[in-house]
């Protein structure tokens, strides 16, 4: 039997089936052909499991030879408009935000089977491109469709706010039946007992789940690669990450795989990935969304909280999913949640924000840089005011995310590799190089992390009137791949547990203006020296920027609401 290994971007795929044998397809159903004496090294593990997923993938939505990008090919995600293997009908809908594919569906446009389908062969054809997928189940979500429209041929009334709308879920978001491997090789072939809460609740909400994302091992990288599946791309450069831990997500998305979809984010793992790629999403502060029964890449540890987020192309998808949770009452099914309904927010006409322009450790690069100038500029312009914040108390907020996400010595992450036999990713040496702590420490850096709170509430409160921070979600639009080194910009909210979303603020990479400049001062350390050094402008060519609005704790809907003026602001004539 030839042995054949897909890598997105190649001919091996479409070659796949005709060389599946028993054992593969044995594999693929989890029932591996060896003895019982025989034991799988984590290489077959992991072959078998990308085996699976390619072989689900149905003959007529493998790329044809002479339509798949080479892989000297960086920018495929606009591949469902431009390839001509999708038919007008199939690039309008998978064109189309959630909001629309909903009200369109209930106007009798479009059914809910025929958007599904749209769906499911454009993350298809999105993992053979960008690697995006670790689970799908497209006939059950095209079963579920049909049902659905059968639902509404009788009663007339659309099932719930997402209804039709097929939402994708980051790979920690069990399904029944699904492994949820969070990146390690010990849980490849573990089928999770029953659904997360949020699966179902989507469900009643009229949503369709039909595939799962990739992420890092222990989803604590801010790109997405593991032993398992290997490395997810950016569609806007495939030379480029898609950013982490939520990376599946914002590739899927970016190359219209997806309309809507579910990340978890802990350190800027929803706002990474939608700034690498032009997406929107929200952080909300803990206890807000339902996240309980997720699986954790390292449970228990709650010093920092992950909480789960909407990531999508529009602001309206963001508003709607976040609303269209809480308005559930998900408090009463997710015992850590606050019971905080929705609230409508008006705004006074003109808003008041502080700009931080870098985190005084990596100073940013030439687009973002130019991004930030410019969004301040026309919020100016529009009448809003904007401040200065001052960014020293930035580096003891680094200092202590790290010791409490290593508080454990990497016990945890390092006994879920060993359950695996698998290597350790290079990434992972902070973790693991690290040592494990005892109670009373654990306690006095919760002490300190709860006086940085008050000292951040403090400064807040010293700007009179102030409504919202902005800042770059990143020193760099993206970075290649294992080259993304710093996520500080990000985790400090976590920390703080503010609200925060991140929005493509139309600012274009470019070239020919986004330079570096002769007179840049000093390098603050090595990270930022390296940073510098590994900038080209021509990696970054036509890539939007995209940056954080942070609002007060618990303040979502505000931030959102925020987000809409600040989209006004920039958007002006």
């Amino acid at each position: 039997m030839r042995k054949i290994a897909f890598t997105p971007g190649t001919r091996s795929l479409s070659y796949l089936f005709n060389d599946l044998t028993d054992v593969f397809k044995f594999r693929a159903s989890e029932k591996l052909p060896v003895s019982r004496s025989e034991k799988l090294s984590w290489t077959d593990i992991s072959a078998a499991k990308k085996e699976e997923v390619n072989a689900r993938i149905p003959s007529e939505w493998l790329i044809p030879e002479d339509l798949l990008p080479p892989t000297s090919q960086t920018k495929v995600d606009d591949f469902v408009a431009t390839s001509g293997f999708f038919t007008e009908g199939e690039i309008k809908i998978t064109a189309s935000s959630a909001t629309d594919i909903t009200a369109n569906i209930v106007a009798g446009t479009w059914t809910a089977e025929e958007v599904t389908k749209a769906f499911c062969k454009s993350a298809a054809v999105s993992h053979q491109l960008v690697n995006s997928l670790t689970y799908t189940q497209f006939p059950e979500a095209i079963t579920a469709a049909k049902e659905l429209d059968e639902e509404f041929s009788k009663t007339g009334k659309p099932r719930g706010p997402l209804h039709g709308v097929p939402v994708s879920l980051k790979d920690n978001i069990n399904i029944k039946g699904a492994p949820s491997t969070i990146g390690f090789v010990a849980y490849a072939n573990e089928k999770e007992e029953k659904n997360s809460y949020l699966v179902d609740l989507l469900v009643e909400l009229g949503a369709i789940i039909y595939v799962k994302t990739n992420v890092p091992t222990a989803m604590m990288m801010a790109e997405t690669v593991n032993n398992i599946f290997g490395t997810t791309t950016n569609p806007l450069n495939r030379k480029l990450t898609p950013g982490g831990s939520s990376g599946g997500e914002s590739a899927l998305i970016a190359s219209y795989g997806s309309p809507l979809g579910v990340g978890t984010d802990i350190g800027g793992s929803l706002r990474l990935p939608a700034s690498t790629t032009g997406l929107f999403t929200v952080r909300f502060s803990g206890n807000r969304l339902p996240n309980f029964d997720f699986k954790a890449g390292m449970p228990g540890q709650e010093a920092i909280v992950s909480v789960q987020g909407p990531i999508a192309r529009t602001l309206d998808d963001v508003i709607l999913y976040s609303k269209s949770i809480i308005d559930s009452e998900p408090w009463f099914k997710d015992p850590k949640l606050y019971p905080i309904p929705w609230r409508e927010i008006q705004l006074p006409q003109k808003l008041k924000f502080a700009i931080i322009w870098d985190d005084g450790y990596v100073r940013v690069t030439p687009p973002i840089q130019r991004a930030l100038e410019t969004t301040v500029a026309k919020l100016k312009n529009s009448g809003h005011e904007v401040v200065e914040w001052d960014n020293k108390p930035i580096g003891k907020v680094y200092n202590l995310l790290r010791r409490l996400f290593t508080a454990d010595g990497g016990k945890t992450i390092r006994s879920q590799l060993e359950k695996g036999e698998e290597p350790a990713p290079k990434f992972m040496d902070n973790f693991l190089q690290s040592q494990e702590i005892g109670v009373y420490d654990v306690w006095q850096l919760q002490r300190e992390r709860n006086q940085i709170w008050k000292e951040w509430l403090d400064q807040w409160n010293e700007i009179e009137g102030l409504d919202g921070i902005i800042m770059a979600a990143a020193p760099y639009i993206s970075a290649k791949h294992s080259k993304y080194t710093h996520a500080g910009y990000t985790g400090l909210f976590n920390l703080l547990d503010y609200s925060v979303a991140v929005f493509p603020c139309g600012v274009i990479g470019d070239r020919d203006i986004d330079v570096r400049k002769a007179d840049e001062p000093p390098e603050l350390n090595d990270v930022d020296k390296a940073t510098r050094e590994e900038y080209d402008p021509n990696e970054i060519h036509g890539l939007p920027v995209g940056l954080q609005l942070i609002g007060r704790k618990l303040q979502e809907e505000k931030v959102l609401a925020m987000v809409g003026r600040v989209l006004e602001a920039v958007n002006a004539i």
